[in-house]
Order: C-alpha cells, then sequence, then structure tokens
C-alpha cells in the first residue's frame, strides 16, 4: 500500500515536471527578437538551383526577413507562402525554436530530362511532369530528349520514362540521350559505344529495357557490340526490340 501511494506521488511529480518543461521549451516572449535564420537547402545533388542568398534576397524584397523582428510578430506561414512562390522552390517548411531562431528548409524541384525538341521549345522537365524554365542551373547531367518532342507527350509519357531512369542505376549510367521520331517512337543513344537502341513505343519499356539489360551481361565476351537495332518487320512490329546483330573483331 505504501509503495503504491510512493509511486503515485513520484509520478505525480513526473508529470508536473514534464508539464513545466513543455511549457517553458514552448514559451516564446512576444519582445523576444529573432536573432538568427538557420537555411537548409535540400537535392543541392541534383540540383543547384536556388542558393541561400536568394533566398534571403526573396524574403527581404517581401518585407519579411526574420532577422532583428520580434518573434511575435514574424509568421512563419507568410514566410513558407512566398518561397514555395518561386517556380523552382517544390515546397518550403519554416519555424521558431525558442532560442529566439527561425529555421527554414526549402525543397527544389528536382530536374529529370532536358528536353530540346526540334520545335523550338527548350526546357527542363522535373519529377512531378511539370516544365522548368531553360535558365535553371542544373548541377547535374540530365538524359537530353531530342526530336519531336510535343510537350504534351513530355509531360505525360516522357516524364515517367525519365523518373524510371533518374531512380534506376544502371540505366540511369547507361542512356545519354532520349530521341523521340514522328511517330512517338523511341531511340536511345548510350554514354558508351557507338550503337543505338530502338525501343519503339514507351509502352511495357520496363520489360523491354530488362530484356536488353539481360542481352548485355550475355554480350560481355572478347568483341565489340557495334549495333543492337530492332528488324523484324520494323513497320509492322515497331515494338519489337530485341533481334541484334553482334559484330565481333
Amino acid at each position: 500500500m505504501v509503495k503504491r501511494i510512493l509511486l503515485s506521488i513520484v509520478m505525480l511529480m513526473l508529470i508536473a515536471y514534464l508539464a513545466i518543461a513543455i511549457t517553458a521549451f514552448n514559451r516564446k516572449p512576444a519582445d523576444q527578437t529573432c536573432r538568427d535564420m538557420e537555411l537548409v537547402i535540400k537535392d543541392t545533388a541534383y540540383a543547384g538551383f536556388i542558393t541561400k542568398e536568394e533566398v534571403k534576397g526573396i524574403l527581404q524584397n517581401k518585407g519579411i526577413y526574420p532577422i532583428g523582428k520580434k518573434m511575435g510578430r514574424i509568421s512563419t506561414k507568410s514566410l513558407e507562402r512566398e518561397l514555395s512562390k518561386h517556380p523552382l522552390i517544390d515546397e518550403a517548411e519554416c519555424y521558431k525554436t525558442p532560442s529566439g531562431k527561425v529555421c527554414v528548409e526549402v525543397t527544389q524541384r528536382i530536374p529529370i530530362l532536358r528536353v530540346m525538341s526540334s520545335n523550338g521549345q527548350n526546357y527542363y522537365l522535373d519529377n512531378k511532369g511539370t516544365v522548368m524554365p531553360p535558365e535553371a542551373k542544373c548541377v547535374a547531367h540530365r538524359v537530353i530528349v531530342t526530336g519531336n518532342v510535343e510537350k504534351s507527350f513530355a509531360m505525360k509519357d516522357l516524364y515517367k520514362f525519365g523518373v524510371f531512369l533518374h531512380n534506376n542505376k544502371f540505366w540511369d549510367a547507361q542512356i545519354e540521350q532520349i530521341h523521340v521520331l514522328p511517330d512517338q517512337n523511341i531511340e536511345l543513344v548510350p554514354r558508351v559505344g557507338d550503337h543505338l537502341v530502338y525501343l519503339g513505343k514507351l509502352e511495357n519499356f520496363e520489360d523491354k529495357l530488362a530484356r536488353l539489360k539481360e542481352f548485355y551481361k550475355k554480350r560481355t565476351q572478347p568483341g565489340r557490340l557495334e549495333q543492337i537495332f530492332a528488324y523484324q518487320s520494323r513497320i509492322q512490329q515497331p515494338d519489337y526490340l530485341y533481334k541484334t546483330r553482334v559484330v565481333d573483331k
């Protein structure tokens, strides 16, 4: 009985301590001044579009740069809203700390394809299938798309193929260029070698590339892979990719 009473007292003291600690931690005096802004820009390995100076400039131009302002007058929602308006920012998250600091995390849009169409259009395509301006400063090498590329086709079909390449280490390292033919059949230009891969329509591209990968594995013997191409009734069966010719020298 005594043990239960003591245990209850200890539990009540612990709960009281936690309540006081949480209250103290979350207390943000209205007259406290923001002394610092911690800025984190994510995804810099794939995109170098936004710099810390640019983010600072956006907030200063809107008159909402937090340093020097009273913490009670800083709206993190306003910071997020203004930063999210930028065409190269995918998401912004802002929060305050009890020490008088505002933290800002910016997630950039990730380019997966660089489109240079024969109709003169030039832009990046991100991993959500939306268009990014060509002046974006992409620091990573992206697969180039050339040929007869309509923007609707790029945003609806090509971006799915681009996401697959981006997430697949083997094919991302293999493919340098995607060429779109007038009938929307696809040719691939590998980074290594002097051959082309005729993929045909984008339907079932994962299955096609899986079988092509097996072909590559089987052809690692002495000799040079000069050409890989589809030719068995190409007009009648344009998706028949897997007839090959290997020239050994």
